[in-house]
């Protein structure tokens, strides 16, 4: 019993124990956290005291700022409202001073209304009296006003005819100087550096015999011996009473030197006959085939010129039997090619070019008289197709103006043509052509409207004209001589240049009774 009680005992004592305990523990919980307490009131009232003295602070200097610029406002409104004040009487001092001019300007505006009403009858009169001066006008001159206009029309327009016509005479005169100046020096340059001997081919050649029997052999039984030579040559032979001497005769430079060098190994084989003639004749004509072939070549080896196609070279070596006014045509082709080069190297122009269409300029000569148009269309044509050369073609077709000279090298070309054609003793002209050209140039000069007469002097190279005076003035004069010129270029071919000149004389003849 008394285990229990003890044990009751000891229970309620453990129990009274740990309630004690949790009181303790309450209570000094409940101290620490009214302490904690009592610490962030003390921080929070710090914070806050720190907080209002610097809103106070803050406050201060915005109240400072805001009088600041409340003061800055007040001083630019104040500049403001003086700024506009002085505007304002500007202003007011520009509409005084714009109404004071429209005041003006109404009054001017008044006056100029009566001094236009004064004007309009000043004119009114004005039309008046002219109407009435134009009347008398009419009436002393016996025109009208549409007729005068056209008198003093055809007076002013003969006026500036007249000074059109001298001011371009004094240009053309101006630009003629400078270019003979300019192409003196380059033709003397040129033709002084080329020094060509003068060749004149004839029609005929002289065969030596050995002896006079020989020309019975070569006319032969009844004749068979020359008519046989005669037909396979193409050629005449003249057997006369000439010692030891047999001619042949033709146009054909190229079959006179077939039947020449048939002629020859004839004489020297001495078997004549007309079989053997046809033997000779084919082998004499295969001779001259590669003599034309050497001639070729040897001329575009003289010129400069290489890589000629080998039918050029043929058709060049044909023009050695070529001749035109008794110049041999090869011959001149190789003056007129150095001319070409010579000219070109003067005014800075393609010196191969223009040597090259120099050369082959009469290429078309070969074979004109088989091929129907003309020397030079023939040659542009025969250039094109073995050349391949636009340039060179074109030269060629165009060193007679029969296309029109365009390009430079046709220009070189013609020039260098007319210069070798031109020199005197190279070319022969027969009398019945030089009788045509004299007949043809006077003819132009006389179909003009004025001339009285026309003389061609000095070989064709001069027309002197004589003209009516009471028909052309001197002004006339000088255009007559220009239009003459212009027609003698265009209609007739000459070679060189030709001289215009037009005189003008008016005679006073009187008597005294």
């Amino acid at each position: 019993m008394d285990s229990v009680v003890s044990i009751y005992v000891y229970l309620l004592s453990v129990v009274l124990l740990g309630i004690l305990g949790i009181g303790i523990g309450y209570f000094a919980r409940q101290i620490q956290a009214n302490q904690q307490l009592r610490n962030t009131q003390n921080e929070a009232r710090k914070l806050l005291n720190e907080a209002i003295a610097k809103h106070e602070e803050v406050l201060l200097e915005a109240r400072d700022e805001a009088v600041k610029v409340r003061a800055a406002a007040e001083t630019e409104s104040r500049e403001r409202r003086a700024e506009l004040q002085r505007m304002e009487r500007r202003f007011a001092q520009k509409e005084e001073r714009v109404d004071r001019r429209l005041e003006s300007l109404d009054r001017r505006e008044r006056g100029l209304g009566a001094r236009e009403k004064e004007l309009d009858g000043i004119k009114a009169q004005l039309e008046e009296l002219r109407g009435k001066q134009i009347q008398r006008l009419e009436a002393i001159s016996v025109m009208t006003i549409d007729e005068a206009k056209q008198e003093l029309l055809k007076a002013i327009e003969k006026e500036i005819e007249e000074d059109a016509s001298r001011r371009v005479r004094e240009w053309e005169t101006k630009i003629k100087q400078e270019a003979d100046e300019k192409s003196r020096d380059i033709l003397a340059t040129t033709i002084q550096r080329c020094a060509t001997d003068v060749v004149s081919e004839t029609t005929v050649s002289s065969v030596p015999l050995p002896n006079d029997e020989m020309k019975g052999r070569l006319i032969g039984r009844e004749g068979r011996n020359i008519r046989a030579l005669e037909q396979a040559t193409g050629v005449d032979l003249i057997i006369d009473d000439t010692p030891e001497a047999v001619t042949i005769s033709s146009f054909d430079p190229l079959r006179r030197e077939i039947a020449k060098i048939a002629l020859k190994n004839l004489i020297l084989d001495g078997r004549i006959h007309p079989t053997r003639i046809e033997e000779v004749v084919e082998k004499a004509k295969n001779e001259v085939d590669v003599t034309i072939r050497n001639e070729g070549e040897q001329a575009a080896r003289k010129a400069g010129v290489q890589g000629l196609h080998g039918e050029l070279i043929k058709l060049l070596g044909r023009l050695k039997f070529r001749t035109s006014y008794g110049q041999n045509v090869l011959i001149h082709s190789l003056e007129v090619a150095h001319l070409s080069g010579m000219i070109a190297a003067e005014i800075g122009a393609n010196v191969m070019l223009a040597k090259r269409a120099g050369l082959l300029h009469d290429i078309g000569k070969a074979v004109d008289h088989e091929v129907d148009g003309t020397h030079a269309q023939i040659g542009a044509n025969l250039v094109k197709q073995w050349d391949r050369s636009a340039d060179v073609a074109q030269a060629v077709g165009e060193h007679h103006g029969e296309a029109g000279t365009t390009s430079s090298l046709g220009f070189i070309v013609a020039t260098a043509d007319a210069i070798s054609g031109s020199r005197l003793g190279a070319r022969r002209e027969s009398t019945e052509q030089y009788l045509k050209r004299i007949e043809a140039l006077e003819n132009v000069a006389t179909s003009f409207a004025g001339v009285e007469k026309a003389f061609a002097i000095q070989a064709g190279r001069e027309v002197r004209i004589m003209v009516k005076p009471q028909e052309i003035d001197d002004l006339g004069a000088m255009r007559l001589a220009r239009d003459i010129v212009k027609k003698i270029q265009e209609s007739l071919d000459y070679p060189g240049q030709i001289k215009v000149t037009v005189m003008r004389e008016v005679r006073a003849v009187d008597f005294a009774k």
